[in-house]
């Protein structure tokens, strides 16, 4: 014990002599979704991962402040300008409607949106490649002419296909315009439901049958929230469901050909990394994956009435049997 007090007091003067190290600064990231469902969590996972490849482990160097509006606009709104207030050092907005009340929320934080269809027409940035401002991010906007095709590949006879979207959702009304424009020169009608809230998704299901001879699903966070419903009404008519989301397809569609939104997330979270170490979100023109993936459920499909094409199956990315 006499020779430890002996180190320690020669120790202590060595201690107080030396410069203290400046400990690292907690970086803090408020996260704004929209709705839960599989894709925007699926971004927001990958998102996450991404800082955590670049040295940002959460409790230790970075703070993530989660919030889901629950598909209301008003909280939406509401998480936009609690995060303002915090001073957050970036927000990573998921979805349009999120994006749109952070953008107004906040000229100066940096934000990095994930999910957004068409961020020109939806008023986020000026460009996509230089969008101006404090935004930039990455669009989820679906090859709609693969999609179609899909349709008519595995059910040849359709004449009209269902569309049942939220008419506030801009993603899903850049979506609905395509369809119609590609589905008419094929001479396919497009029969349009819309919903303003999940409450009103089973209803609009219902409307659709005897109708028409498919329904698909663009990436409607409204929609999706109530994906389960819209599957049971096929399933009960007999209805081929396609998707434009790859994670509803284990839910219960036949397939879909779409991007992968986890790998869409890390996209996002690497934009963050470039802008946390100094980049100008200003000038980082918005970026997309140019690859998407083919998902097929062969149980579903022979719960619907559709015989999948072995060259389909083979082809595909991903097949589900369930």
């Amino acid at each position: 014990m006499k020779v430890w007090k002996g180190f320690a007091a020669l120790l202590v003067p060595l201690l107080l002599a030396t410069p203290a190290v400046a400990a690292e600064r907690m970086i803090t990231v408020g996260i704004s979704q929209f709705v839960g469902h599989p894709a925007l969590d699926a971004a927001r996972r990958g998102f996450i991962d991404a800082l955590k490849e670049h040295g940002y482990v959460e409790g230790k160097n970075i703070t993530y402040d989660v919030q889901i509006a629950l598909g209301s606009m008003a909280n939406a709104n509401t998480i936009a300008r609690s995060l303002v207030a915090r001073n957050v050092d970036l927000i990573h907005s998921i979805s349009t409607p999120a994006s749109r009340a952070c953008v107004n929320a906040t000229k100066t934080i940096p934000i990095v949106f994930s999910s957004v269809t068409d961020p020109v027409a939806a008023r986020l940035v000026k460009t996509l490649d230089a969008p101006g401002g404090n935004v930039t991010g990455t669009t989820d906007q679906n090859p709609v002419d693969r999609q179609l095709a899909l349709i008519l590949e595995l059910s040849p006879k359709t004449k009209k296909i269902g569309f049942i979207y939220n008419s506030w959702e801009d993603s899903s009304l850049a979506y609905l315009k395509q369809l119609r424009q590609r589905a008419g020169k094929r001479g396919i009608e497009v029969v349009e439901a819309s919903v303003s809230n999940t409450s009103g998704v089973l209803m609009a299901a219902k409307g659709l049958v005897g109708k028409v001879d498919a329904i698909h699903i663009p990436k409607d966070n409204t929609v999706l929230s109530a994906f389960d419903w819209v599957v049971k009404v096929c399933q009960d008519n007999n209805i081929p469901l396609y998707t434009a989301d790859i994670g509803s397809v284990a839910r219960g569609a036949i397939a879909a050909v779409a991007m992968d939104y986890y790998r869409l997330g890390k996209q996002s979270g690497e934009m963050a990394y470039r802008i946390l170490k100094g980049a100008n979100p200003s000038t980082m023109p918005v970026e997309t994956l140019k690859d998407v993936k083919l998902y097929v459920n062969t149980g579903v499909a022979k719960k619907m009435g559709v015989t999948l094409p072995p060259a389909v199956v083979k082809r595909a990315d991903k097949v589900i049997a369930n």
